[in-house]
């Protein structure tokens, strides 16, 4: 079957138009830019902070450790990490129903690396004519010039934020070593490239596509809004029917509305809406469109806030409402995870015990009439200390526990694996029965932990 002409002239899709974002000035500018700068700040420089001898944050894989300034956490507390990511979900959820993409718009890393994106491309392009007319320019000597040196910086700070992203993974002053003497390993080497030239295609040409297509966000954030929800809209009742005049004209002399209809909301917006045709997915609440408009209303003597946060209720003129159903289960559920996980953290016992059967026997006949069990203790100190611990058993009678000395001595975050002989008189048991290992720190008793072991024996 043939295609019709007119879709092979047109096209299925539309063809992407680059856009090329206005500079704006403003309150909300100011604080996305100062948003930015510490969001910004926290990745870069955290890496760099020592603490007690090693790097603050570092979650050393090989190691299994993973070290959070004071805090070092084990495999056995990755229960911590789904907690916290069930808080990060349920704060989005929370944050949306009151003041929908707040986060989109000044937290986002696709924001915030976007935005610096376009500060290094107006930095050595120019302003948003000044980059359109070079984009219009046919390649020459300093279209050249701009062009490369765009992209130099370009890859230059997206190496040095892939090369970052590693450095909390291997020691960065390790690893700033290794990228000097071109030694670096395939592991370090593959993840510097693939999340430099992430962050390269994601901020530098991807942009808006990223929020408009990709992320999901953007889809489902319409289940998370109700009347009340304080979302960018445009007060159509007082903004229509736009269109210019000159300045101090009173629009009502015209028959106009307070839209001058400049189109700065349009020039100034990333993803490229126009925020007068009604709240849509794209928007990412960055309030660059409130701001340009804001800077209008002052030029043309109106009032400010034709275009603002507001919520439904609100343009309508009924009373908005902060506590509602939804944001008090949310700030409750939200309150009672938060406290629950700090009390977690800061009560978590700081030892564990983790033990494994010997797999060369099953069990032992001695020639004193007992029967011998042998398993490997594992000691996990998770605290910042040294510790001595002994080895304790229980269950059975008679039960004696046998080791290599009286203490087990365990360094600072330290795992030792210690072989353990543990013997019962031979009439005491058959078949098999769960027994209790205990281990208990000689300086600090109250740091202790237990685990169940199987021991066996033979049955007539």
């Amino acid at each position: 079957m043939s295609v019709p002409e007119t879709d092979i002239d047109g096209g299925l899709y539309a063809v992407r138009q680059k856009i090329y974002p206005r500079e704006i000035d403003g309150r909300f500018q100011r604080l996305r830019t100062i948003a930015a700068w510490v969001l910004l700040g926290i990745f870069y420089v955290i890496p760099w902070i020592p603490w007690g001898g090693r790097q603050a944050v570092l979650f050393d894989l090989p190691a299994r450790k993973f070290h959070i300034f004071a805090l070092t956490l084990w495999p056995q507390d990755f229960y911590f990490l789904t907690w916290l990511l069930v808080i990060a979900a349920l704060a989005l959820f929370f944050f949306t129903a009151l003041a929908g993409r707040l986060f989109c718009g000044y937290a986002c890393p696709q924001t915030v690396w976007t935005e610096t994106f376009l500060w290094m491309e107006r930095l050595v392009e120019g302003n948003r004519s000044q980059q359109m007319k070079l984009a219009r320019a046919p390649w020459g000597t300093e279209k050249v010039l701009r062009k490369g040196g765009k992209q130099l910086l370009w890859i230059a700070f997206a190496l040095w934020t892939g090369f970052t992203f590693v450095g909390y993974f291997t020691p960065i002053r390790e690893l700033a070593g290794l990228v000097a003497n071109f030694a670096t390993g395939p592991w370090e080497t593959f993840w510097v490239l693939f999340y430099g030239g992430a962050t390269y295609v994601n901020a530098g040409f991807m942009r808006e596509q990223v929020c408009k297509y990709m992320c999901p966000y953007a889809r489902f954030q319409s289940a998370m809004f109700d009347n009340d929800t304080l979302i960018i809209t445009y007060d159509e009742r007082r903004g229509e029917p736009r269109g210019p005049r000159k300045k101090g004209i009173d629009p009502a002399s015209k028959g106009l509305g307070a839209c001058v209809d400049c189109t700065l909301c349009v020039q100034v917006c990333p993803t490229g809406i126009d925020i007068r045709q009604g709240l849509q997915y794209e928007c990412i609440a960055c309030a660059a469109c409130i701001d340009a408009c804001d800077e209008v209303m002052d030029k043309v003597g109106y009032p400010r806030g034709l275009i603002r946060y507001d919520t439904q209720h609100g343009l309508e003129g009924t009373p908005r409402r902060v506590l509602r159903p939804r944001t008090i289960v949310y700030a409750t559920l939200l309150t009672l995870l938060v406290a629950g996980l700090a009390w977690s953290i800061t009560h978590r016992n700081a030892v564990g015990v983790d033990i494994l059967r010997d797999r060369n026997a099953l069990f032992r006949e001695r020639p004193d009439d007992t029967i011998e069990n042998v398993y490997n203790v594992k000691i996990l100190n998770k605290d910042g200390d040294a510790h001595e611990f002994r080895i304790t058993g229980s269950g059975l009678p008679g039960l004696v526990v046998d080791y290599a000395g009286p203490t087990v001595w365990v360094g600072p975050g330290a795992v030792q694996g210690v072989p353990v002989r543990v013997r019962i008189p031979e009439d005491s048991l058959e078949g098999g029965a769960d027994i209790d290992l205990t281990i208990v720190a000689t300086d600090r008793p109250e740091l202790t932990a237990s685990g169940k072991a199987r021991f066996i024996a033979p049955t007539d």
